[in-house]
């Protein structure tokens, strides 16, 4: 999972938990392009990094391959004004999952899956070589 160590063993039934459950559920499916735009050293920063850190997850990025994730980096002094400014990690993260997620088409059934990866194997020939030469 790409969450950062937090120094304990075991995960707790707080924030962390609650983050990786957002981040389990993330889809990229109904998306085509995602813009991240913030000031690297404004106080407030921190949370939209660590939102832009579980969206370019591998586990997240394989759900659209197709989807074009931009960083724009602002820092020219002006102020900046964030709609996230206020908001945690958890929130960002709900609420992309309330918003974005939803739009995502339903699952095929594992059932489906698996019994096309059983025929799927069961046509592949067999191709047997021997160790001793003659």
């Amino acid at each position: 999972m790409s969450l950062p160590f937090t120094g304990r063993i075991s995960r707790s039934g707080g924030l962390v938990a609650a983050i990786s459950n957002q981040v389990k559920k993330m889809t990229l499916k109904p998306t085509k392009k995602i813009t991240v735009q913030f000031d690297p050293f404004h106080e407030k920063a921190r949370p939209i990094r660590e939102f832009l850190f579980n969206i370019s997850a591998a586990k997240v990025t394989k759900t659209n391959l197709s989807c074009i994730l931009k960083t724009n980096i602002v820092s020219n002094g002006e102020k900046v004004l964030f709609k996230c400014e206020n908001l945690d990690t958890l929130d960002i993260l709900t609420l992309y999952n309330k918003h974005i997620t939803s739009l995502a088409p339903p699952e095929v059934d594992t059932e489906t899956k698996k019994s096309y990866k059983r025929a799927k194997s069961s046509k592949r020939k067999k191709i047997r070589t021997s160790r001793h030469r003659r």
